[in-house]
């Protein structure tokens, strides 16, 4: 192993800047210390980060070149105006943040000190243990910057085994937006299922689920919306309507299946190419009165009868 090159402060343990503090120290830089405030974070940095000291933000700053801000989207303008404010940021430093969402616009205050800002984000689910630091290797890592600094978000990325790709800043909440809406809704989608099949008695809905939705989500990264199968795809609105029925007296726990399943099957319905005919049908089928929709005087009379 080379020796230290950089001395790397975590501000943030949580499950992204653990991760990223292991790989980074692995790769022969110095941890000179991590933030962590909750139980979690402190028993996370115990086991992914050992011997590193925690520290508070501002002997973290003062020790470091490299500073890694791995907290929330909403805490990182907050945190970099505060840092700035402080005084103790040397001209030269580097801060470096993990937000998808933002790009370097948010650590302005400490590039108005002199310092060097980088955004990198790398496109995966974190867990906070080991099992991530394998998980890095061909990762793909959102990197915007300066173009005189972008070597340097690029270098850090390429040595933890990631691959970076040049975001501009414009681009990152649209970029951030569709990680979540396909990583975050996928969860939802496959705990809904695991709820249903539950219900009816399937023992273990993983394992049950997993071939399927490993087929689909294989064909789906390679072929898009030609992957697309189902009943909607075919135009069975018979089968559609049976599945409307049965979410209604059995939905999940959390109560929302069924207009999840309104939601996307409409969404499915604007990528399937079917004839007008059906579309139409299909369409009507799901458009029907909205789960819990509030009565009209029809319905009212009716249950006064």
């Amino acid at each position: 192993m080379s020796a230290p090159r950089l001395g790397i402060g975590i501000i943030g343990a949580g499950r992204v800047g653990a991760a990223l503090g292991a790989a980074l120290r692995a790769e022969g830089h110095a941890i000179t210390g991590a933030y962590a405030v909750s139980e979690a974070s402190r028993a996370r940095a115990a086991e992914m980060l050992p011997d590193v000291p925690l520290l508070g933000v501002d002997r973290i700053v003062e020790r470091s070149e490299l500073v890694l801000l791995a907290v929330p989207d909403d805490q990182l303008a907050p945190l970099a105006a505060g840092i700035a404010a402080t005084g103790l940021a040397p001209g030269g430093q580097i801060f470096a943040h993990t937000s998808g969402l933002h790009g370097i616009d948010s650590l302005a205050p400490l590039e108005r000190t002199g310092g060097i800002a980088l955004a990198m984000h790398p496109a995966m689910t974190f867990t906070g243990t080991p099992a991530d630091l394998p998980r890095l290797v061909g990762c793909p890592v959102a990197v915007t910057a300066r173009e005189s600094f972008l070597p340097i978000a690029q270098a850090l990325v390429v040595e933890i085994g990631g691959e970076p790709v040049t975001l501009a800043e414009g681009d990152r909440a649209l970029y951030h937006a569709a990680l979540s809406h396909g990583a975050n809704h996928l969860v939802v989608l496959v705990d809904q299922a695991r709820e249903l099949l539950a219900s009816i008695g399937i023992e273990d809905p993983g394992v049950y689920l997993r071939p399927l939705l490993t087929a689909a989500l294989e064909e789906s990264l390679r072929r898009g919306r030609k992957a697309l199968t189902g009943p909607v795809s075919r135009g069975d609105a018979g089968t559609v309507t049976a599945h409307l029925e049965a979410l209604a007296e059995a939905d999940g726990a959390t109560g929302d299946t069924r207009s999840t399943y309104r939601a996307l099957a409409l969404a499915a319905l604007a990528r399937a190419g079917l004839g007008e005919q059906e579309d139409r049908t299909i369409r009507e089928i799901l458009q029907g009165p909205a789960d819990g929709a509030a009565q009209g005087p029809a319905d009212e009379a009716a249950d006064e009868a």
